[in-house]
């Protein structure tokens, strides 16, 4: 009687560790498919990222090399302003300049 009672206690343990392997296994699976799934998400993450980081870098990129004739043509117009103003400025006070040089130069010091 004893050697069934232990055949029957050898069958449950058996049961059990089968069972056992298949949480396990099912676990494994589980695991398995949602580092699938992460990878996934990921991968669709940066390349969303990259997408809009790329459209911003083509955005600023065309902002200021598209405006670049727009660009040189206000400094042209800038550079003329400020070349004007100098010819004004000197033009006014271009007699008081020669006055002073020549009283420098026709003063006689002992």
């Amino acid at each position: 009687m004893e050697s069934t009672s232990n055949h029957g206690g050898i069958q449950q343990l058996l049961a059990a560790e089968h069972e056992a392997q298949q949480i396990v296994n099912a676990a494994r699976t589980a695991k398995m498919a949602r580092l699938k799934q992460a990878k996934e998400e990921a991968e669709t993450e940066v390349a969303e990222h990259k997408t809009t980081t790329e459209h911003g870098f083509q955005r600023k990129l065309e902002e200021t090399s598209g405006d670049s004739g727009a660009n040189v043509k206000r400094l042209e117009q800038e550079t003329d302003a400020k070349i004007e103003q100098l010819k004004n400025e000197a033009s006014r006070i271009s007699t008081d300049v020669v006055e002073m040089l020549l009283k420098h130069v026709t003063t006689v010091k002992n």
